[in-house]
């Protein structure tokens, strides 16, 4: 028997229909099952307890932060092999043949013929235009976007929400924190309110203002996802990760708390298409008001440099050196008469703590070196040998060259280490550049799986310096899990991290 068709309000509906209940029957048997039902839902006081999760009013945001927000358009010229950085930005000239993929043999070839600015000998020159969003910090009408929204422009142009347009004159830019400022001639202008990332939280509400394909002062809103996000450009910016909505033009726009103060200027998106995708990439404001700082009072900004390669610390090289968990940066090379250099650092120590902050991530170290001013004194936690020690550098000018991050093949295997090595001569010490170490002949098994080549110079096992094969076999048979090879191969150094078994 099916019961389903004998629930109470069908039975009443049926009785209805044949006469034997009257309309007021089935109000009175269905306030009697709302009754019931209510009597399993859960208590008042239970719902009380709950938490009650209110939106921000983002219109209150929009309304007092939009009239502060500018749309740039900028005009220049450029090779035709110029391409597009995905973000309505002009990229400038792109080094190569037009239509030759990079990876192209003949790239190379063809990229001989360049002229000094890119493009190829009679080849033509056309017109640029790109569009990008920034924000008027103070009412003389000082502006702060990205970089690369001005990059080769020859001429900027502001238009304001009240439809005026100013021609722009750019006081400065900065490539490596991607920050520029602007100036124009007006007065009395709206301003934002600069906020602090310090207390900004991963999950907090952000809001997006800026000209997304040229429709201006559009409003996107959206999530922090992570800060102190690294990217694989050689910038050392920590940026704020978030999944509000940014695409092409609304680079250089702000990016809001809840209590309307900017905490980032939003400068990239990881996009496959070219729009978004969920990823969006601002520059902390706090980085850009200090750039902006530099470039009002000198036309320039200028960044800190320690003078070394790292690498990132993972749970290979962690074992190797005997640390607790895989954290810091990892040396692999010291600029000769740099600022580690003469601090004393040497290949083989991993920075742990910056002025008492500490580095979990490789990463973390250009961050807070780049931040800084050349000529500051830092103090440095250093894990050496086994133990911590602490060390002091000054640090030198990053205009000529900025911190660089390593990158190893994490390849593994099982077995035994798989070198056979030599002692160098004289003449191929010289030619390599160091005092010691042991050239590897031949490669197999767990070294050549982690990316050990012939050719290759051993110069450390451990941050201990080589000087014999037999040294080599006695720091091998000492270590349980894995041990970290310093290779000097074309004159660079880099540590390759190889599992025992």
């Amino acid at each position: 028997m099916n019961t389903s068709l004998f629930s109470p309000r069908r039975l009443v509906l049926a009785l209805v229909s044949v006469g034997v209940l009257g309309a007021a029957g089935v109000g009175a048997l269905s306030f009697s099952h709302a009754q019931a039902a209510v009597s399993t839902a859960p208590t008042a006081s239970a719902a009380a307890t709950a938490p009650v999760v209110a939106l921000p009013d983002f219109s209150q945001i929009a309304a007092r932060n939009g009239a502060a927000v500018v749309n740039i358009s900028v005009t220049g010229m450029i090779n035709t092999s110029g391409e597009d950085n995905g973000d309505g930005a002009p990229h400038g000239a792109r080094p190569g043949m037009p239509g030759v993929d990079p990876n192209d043999p003949f790239f190379e070839f063809f990229k001989r013929f360049q002229g000094p600015n890119g493009g190829f000998p009679g080849q033509p020159r056309m017109p640029m235009h790109g569009q990008g969003s920034g924000f008027i910090i103070s009412p003389d009408g000082v502006i702060l976007t990205n970089a690369h929204v001005v990059r080769d422009a020859k001429d900027v142009t502001v238009k304001l929400t009240d439809r005026r347009e100013f021609r722009a004159k750019v006081l400065g830019t900065d490539p490596k924190t991607d920050v520029a400022v602007l100036k124009i001639d007006a007065k009395d202008l709206p301003t934002i309110t600069v906020g602090t990332t310090r207390d900004l939280k991963v999950g907090e509400w952000v809001l997006a203002i800026g000209s997304p394909f040229g429709f201006e002062n559009s409003v996107t809103a959206g999530v922090v996802s992570a800060k102190g996000r690294s990217l694989p450009d050689d910038s050392f910016v920590p940026f704020i990760q978030t999944d509000v909505a940014v695409n092409p033009g609304n680079s250089g726009g702000p990016l809001f708390n809840t209590r309307g103060q900017v905490v980032g200027i939003n400068s990239q998106i990881y996009s496959q298409s070219g729009g978004y995708q969920g990823l969006s990439f601002a520059i902390p404001i706090e980085l850009a008001s200090k750039v902006k700082d530099q470039i009002v009072a000198t036309g320039h900004a200028s960044h800190a440099r320690l003078g070394v390669v790292i690498q990132e610390v993972n749970q290979t090289f962690a074992d190797s050196f005997h640390l607790d968990k895989p954290e810091g940066a990892l040396v692999s090379n010291v600029d000769k008469d740099g600022p580690a250099d003469k601090a004393g650092l040497k290949s083989g120590d991993v920075i742990l703590k910056v002025n008492g902050q500490p580095i979990i991530v490789s990463s973390d170290l250009p961050a807070l070196i780049g931040t800084a001013a050349p000529g500051d004194k830092v103090s440095l936690e250093i894990w050496r040998q086994g133990k911590r020690e602490q060390f002091t550098a000054r640090l030198g000018d990053a205009s000529a060259k900025v911190e660089q991050l390593a990158k190893a093949d994490d390849g593994v295997g099982q077995g035994k280490l798989g070198l056979a090595l030599r002692a160098l001569q004289p003449q191929e010490k010289r030619a390599a550049g160091v005092n010691q170490g042991l050239l590897v002949e031949d490669a197999a098994g767990p070294a050549a799986l982690a990316g050990v080549q012939a050719g290759d110079v051993l110069v450390a096992v451990n941050g201990t310096p080589i000087e014999s094969v037999t040294q080599v076999r006695a720091i091998v048979a000492r270590a349980t899990k894995s041990v970290a090879l310093l290779i000097q191969r074309d004159g660079s150094k880099i540590f390759v991290p190889v599992r025992l078994g």
